[in-house]
């Protein structure tokens, strides 16, 4: 077992933007750890750079002249004083050669080692350690096979078959093939594509599981050898290969595979001497039958469900576990309790094939009472750009059973405001009352192959109206904005 060099730290970097860079300072608010954040032009007023202790200006709006750059985000470190950097999800949180570059600088990494980000960032080599631990993997062909290899391969494998990039994630790189004469354009359009996004062309097979369902187990890990899962979670209603709403526990999951998929994961973890917060995550056929698909070396969006059902706080068991300290809970401690629903606002058009939509947020009513939660990283008077990903908040519900978070939810979703910009709300009223949804009879492909808007155009309409007379009345009745309020001790760093 790896043991990470860690230390205790009472001052942490968060090298991340938005809702999570929220959620995690105020983990170290309950700690007593201080927070540095950093901004790029965009974020000058962000409800993040609000909260922290403290906050510098890092460079432009861009992610590639700001959140990206690793110099900047170390000198900030030094500047700051800050012992230890915790990079959210996105953006760095799954790059080794910053989690190397921190640990270089003599700072403590919020996250697993290099080794085990690069071995699970590879889609190969992580096939090849989870094939090892003898956690089942979806059947394909072996790396470092040419086009022709692939091409004489696939009829072992089976149709339909996925070209998959073996790096990067997202679905870039990605090609379905039904007809083996497809098979040659594939491989090479998947893997000019992965060329271009991850700047690698590397590319293999793998067998399409045909109405599988996406699902993910969370672990926790320490540097004393300690693994454990938090039981599952339900990601299955995705589109274009990004989750939308996700669930915990899942509908299909029984205690029992529950226990022996947990005890998989551990296994996958144990693999790279994991060590932190992540998820492996799998693909289960309509038989149960469920293959490794990748693991997460990072906080995933959808943590807070999970946080509900076992009452465990993620990131400060990740904080604890970055200063060397153990776990302060076994496996026996996890019981799932209730159920918890998690739908992900963003700005973007469901009726307009999901098509982002940016501008100023006029007005934001926030939904609350009993189990409702709101992770959000944005307020009114907020604008939504363009340099970053559409998520605006997560909105996450928890009941005794599934059927109570999903009515609190649609409770929520009639609560929550947003004027300025076109949401998804509407999408997801509208699933959450969709019977599939309620009986569970859906999997991956069921977004964007079986589920529709149109019954909703005429409400999302009238909606639609009432939004605009209400960002009309904000904009003549409205001359000046509020100051931010601010912590006594928070600091300004830039221009």
């Amino acid at each position: 077992m790896t043991v990470l060099h860690t230390r205790p730290f009472t001052k942490l970097l968060i090298a991340n933007r938005g809702e999570i860079a929220v959620r995690i300072m105020r983990a170290c608010r309950d700690m007593g750890i201080q927070t540095v954040a950093v901004y790029s032009d965009a974020d000058r007023t962000a409800p993040h750079v609000r909260y922290a202790d403290e906050a510098y200006h890092i460079g432009r709006s861009p992610a590639s002249e700001s959140y990206l750059v690793m110099h900047k985000l170390l000198a900030v470190a030094k500047q700051s004083g800050a012992q230890a950097i915790h990079p959210g999800y996105g953006f760095l949180a799954e790059r080794a050669d910053f989690a190397q570059a921190v640990t270089d600088a003599g700072l403590t990494w919020v996250g697993p080692p290099p080794e085990a980000i690069r071995v699970m960032g590879d889609k190969l080599r992580a096939r090849d350690t989870a094939k090892a631990a003898d956690v089942p993997i979806v059947p394909g062909t072996e790396p470092g096979l040419t086009h022709e290899q692939m091409i004489a391969a696939a009829p072992d494998i089976g149709y339909p078959l996925l070209v998959k990039a073996s790096a990067g994630g997202g679905g870039k790189g990605m090609r379905p093939v039904h007809d083996p004469a497809d098979l040659p354009g594939a491989i090479a359009s998947a893997g000019r594509e992965a060329a271009s996004a991850f700047g690698d062309d590397t590319v293999y097979l793998e067998r399409m599981i045909m109405d599988g369902r996406h699902i993910e187990i969370q672990v926790l890990a320490d540097a004393h050898g300690n693994v454990i899962h938090l039981c599952e979670r339900e990601c299955s209603l995705q589109r274009r290969h990004q989750k939308l709403i996700e669930e915990a526990p899942s509908p299909v999951v029984s205690a029992a595979l529950r226990a022996e998929m947990g005890e998989v994961g551990c296994a996958a973890a144990r693999a790279v001497d994991y060590v932190g917060a992540g998820t492996i995550e799998f693909l289960m056929d309509a038989d149960h039958n469920y293959y490794f698909l990748e693991m997460n070396t990072r906080l995933q969006v959808e943590h807070p469900v999970t946080e509900l059902i076992t009452g465990v706080d993620l990131v400060k068991e990740q904080l604890r576990v970055a200063q060397g300290l153990p776990l302060t809970l076994s496996q026996a401690d996890i019981v799932p309790n209730g159920w918890a629903i998690e739908c992900r606002i963003n700005a973007e058009d469901p009726f307009s094939n999901f098509m982002p939509s940016t501008g100023t947020l006029n007005h934001v009513t926030l939904p609350a009472g009993p189990g409702v939660r709101v992770d959000t990283g944005v307020c009114a008077d907020y604008e939504i750009t363009p340099y970053y990903d559409s998520m605006i908040s997560k909105l996450i519900c928890y009941g005794a059973d599934r059927e109570e978070a999903r009515q609190r939810m649609l409770r929520a979703l009639d609560e929550y405001q947003l004027t300025g910009v076109i949401t998804n709300i509407p999408f997801h009223q509208t699933m959450l009352r969709d019977e599939r949804f309620i009986t569970a009879a859906f999997d991956t492909n069921f977004v964007e192959k079986q589920f529709s808007m149109d019954d909703y155009t005429a409400e999302h309409q009238l909606d639609a109206a009432i939004a605009a007379v209400l960002a009309d009345h904000h904009r003549t009745n409205t001359h000046t904005t509020a100051a931010p309020t601010q912590r006594s001790k928070w600091k300004w760093h830039g221009r």
